[in-house]
């Protein structure tokens, strides 16, 4: 069914990997603390020009968890799942993106 003025778009429909990362970046700037918003959306700023499909894919899964668990993986505080063991995590916990004069 084609749409028109009325009708709204389908969410069945996929959002594009540009609609992704616009909600992502949102979602990392809005975690609901100060410092949670610094590293996790400092990360976002740092380093999603250069990702994909599989980098996006592992921020959304990560951007699902509790910013507490997220925080504990970047500090090294607590060990972080298999599931977000790699590249990324590595990069994270650098903590060398975290820019405090917002």
């Amino acid at each position: 069914m084609p749409r028109t003025a009325t009708t709204a778009p389908r969410m069945t429909e996929k959002p594009d990997f540009h609609e992704r990362l616009a909600r992502a970046k949102f979602r990392s700037w809005h975690r609901g603390t100060r410092e949670a918003d610094y590293m996790i959306g400092g990360f976002f700023d740092r380093y999603h020009e250069s990702w994909g499909e599989t980098e996006m894919t592992w921020f959304e899964d990560l951007l699902a968890e509790d910013d507490v668990d997220v925080m504990a993986w970047a500090l090294k505080s607590q060990p972080t799942p298999p599931r977000f063991q790699g590249p990324l995590i590595e990069l994270m916990q650098r903590l060398d993106y975290v820019d405090m004069s917002r």
